[in-house]
């Protein structure tokens, strides 16, 4: 069973930067197709960066430039750095993965993603 469970989320000031941590279960990080997404209050959830297997990534526009996804396969991480927080960045931020590794960085729904974390809460607040 496949297990995903997020770390690292916080409050931040403005301008802050913030490391987010996603422990997945053997396998899962080297082999499939992962990603991080975010749910701010009152909206759905968006998916902000995808990594393939082969660690190829791509981002939301509404990020990119500000933050990096990576992964280490050895410790089975998924790990997102976002930088210059802005209080627009306050939401739930979750890792999510999916067995198929075809279109992998064209995943952009959350409906394509079969596992899930609980999530992690960043709040950026003056």
């Amino acid at each position: 069973q496949v297990q995903l469970v997020e770390s690292g989320g916080g409050s931040v000031l403005p301008g802050g930067s913030l490391r987010l941590s996603c422990a997945a279960s053997e396998y899962v990080v080297s082999r499939y197709c992962m990603a991080w997404f975010r749910q701010a209050p009152g909206k759905g959830r968006a998916s902000i960066a995808i990594i393939n297997a082969d660690g190829e990534t791509r981002y939301a526009p509404s990020v990119k430039g500000r933050v990096t996804i990576s992964k280490d396969n050895t410790k089975n991480s998924l790990v997102l750095q976002i930088a210059s927080l802005k209080p627009e960045d306050t939401a739930m931020y979750y890792c999510a993965a999916i067995s198929y590794t075809t279109r992998c960085l064209s995943r952009t729904g959350d409906s394509e993603y079969a596992y899930w974390g609980q999530g992690t809460q960043v709040t950026v607040a003056s």
